[in-house]
Parts: structure tokens; C-alpha cells; sequence
């Protein structure tokens, strides 16, 4: 159990403390947008900045969009003074280039690291090993911004309502962004069909597999993912500053 000050989750995700369920959501959209690790090359500087302030973007959502854990965390605030501590600015801290990568869940020191808070607070870190509990965290990590994902690309037409696959649209927009993602259809995704394609734009591609489109976007090249957040970033939230 976490026995430290929660970081300032609202503080994060940039929105009151009255917030409303679905003002959550859409913070958390913005916010993941914004942070993704994607967004830049695997080498660059940025990368362990962008991967510190997503997994706090995460943290917060998680706890803040369900209702009890957000009570709870609301309650726990509460007995530190409404988390005046140094990790009310951990968002902040995460541009730090002295800062090191997030530590593992489970691991020596998370009940004191901002970046491991949640997921020790309402797990009680109960894992068998940090392995165990690093890919725990990855997939309820990765299942989140799935999910939220999915539903951005669906408001956008570029996914299926109910299948969440791939739509035309999706394969056009990213056939327009990079030359090799056709290629890379045709050798990395056995039974897609591509049809009606003129020069880069793809035409109607159906992935046979019925893999979803979040599925489909972590198997792209990374090139490839930084480009299509970076369109979706600008066609979601072309309203957003900051973005």
C-alpha cells in the first residue's frame, strides 16, 4: 500500500477537481495525444520524458475515471493536505533529465515514486516479481489507451463501429503519410486484400484477420505510429492549444 502524498492527478490531466466523468475522458484523450512515446523516434532525447508523463497521463485516468478509486484517491489527498507534496508537480518534474526511467512496479523504492503510485495504491503491489508486475501494468496500460483510441478513430471514421477494424479511410490516410506501409501490409499482415489503390493512397484494405485498428497501429513501424498520432492529434483536437 502506498504510504506517501498522491501526485495531483487533476493537476495532470489539466481539469478541476469537480470534473465531470466524461470531461475526464476527454482531458485523458488530449493528454495521451500530447505524451505519447510515438510522437518521436525510439532514440530520441525526448523519448524518456514523453514515457514518464504518459505513464502519469495513465496513472491519472485510471484513477480518476472510476468512480470509487477516484473517492478513494480524493480521501487519500485529503489526509496529506490535498497532496501538497513533491510530487504534486511530478508531471512537471518529468521534463528532469536527471530523472530516470519510471521504476518498476513492485520494485524497490515504487511506494515512494509518483510514476508507480496508482498501481501500488490500488493493487497493494501484489505481483510475484517485477517482471510479473511490469507486464501486468503494460497490459492495463495498453488495454486503456486502446480503448480511448479505438473510440477516437471511430469518431473519425477510421475505424468500424463494433469490430473497431480498420476502415478504407484508415488505409488511405496512412498510405498518404508513408510509402512503406503498403509493403509492409502485404508482408507483415497475411490476408489483407488492398483493392482500388491509386499511387500511395490504398483504396479499400481489409485486414482478413480481423485485427482491430489499435492491434493493426502497435504492429506498424514506428515511423509509421508517430505519423498517424500526429494526424490524429490534429484532426481530433485542431481546437486543443498545446497540441
Amino acid at each position: 500500500m502506498a504510504d506517501r502524498a498522491p501526485p495531483n492527478y487533476y493537476k495532470i490531466l489539466e481539469i478541476s477537481e469537480n470534473a465531470s466523468t466524461q470531461q475526464i475522458r476527454d482531458a485523458y484523450k488530449r493528454a495521451a495525444l500530447k505524451t505519447h512515446p510515438d510522437r518521436v523516434p525510439t532514440d530520441s532525447p525526448e523519448r524518456p520524458s514523453r514515457t514518464r508523463k504518459f505513464q502519469l497521463v495513465n496513472d491519472a485516468y485510471y484513477t480518476l475515471s472510476d468512480p470509487s478509486r477516484r473517492r478513494e484517491y480524493d480521501a487519500r489527498r485529503r489526509q496529506f493536505g490535498g497532496g501538497r507534496s513533491t510530487y504534486t508537480d511530478a508531471f512537471d518534474e518529468a521534463d528532469d533529465p536527471e530523472e530516470s526511467v519510471p521504476p518498476e512496479a513492485g520494485g524497490p523504492g515504487a511506494a515512494q515514486s509518483a510514476y508507480s503510485w496508482a498501481w501500488n495504491f490500488f493493487t497493494g503491489g501484489n505481483t510475484t516479481s517485477q517482471a510479473n508486475a511490469r507486464q501486468e501494468r503494460q497490459r492495463a496500460e495498453d488495454a486503456q489507451f486502446g480503448d480511448v483510441f479505438e473510440e477516437m478513430l471511430r469518431e473519425e471514421g477510421l475505424a468500424e463501429e463494433g469490430t473497431n477494424r480498420p476502415t478504407s479511410k484508415f488505409w488511405s490516410i496512412m498510405g498518404t503519410a508513408s510509402g512503406s506501409v503498403l509493403g509492409f501490409i502485404v508482408a507483415s499482415m497475411p490476408g489483407a486484400v488492398a483493392g482500388a489503390v491509386a499511387g500511395n493512397r490504398l483504396g479499400a484494405v481489409r485486414d482478413a484477420k480481423g485485427k482491430s485498428v489499435y492491434a493493426v497501429f502497435q504492429d506498424l513501424p514506428q515511423d509509421d505510429r508517430a505519423r498517424l498520432l500526429a494526424q490524429l492529434a490534429t484532426r481530433v483536437f485542431s481546437h486543443a492549444v498545446g497540441i
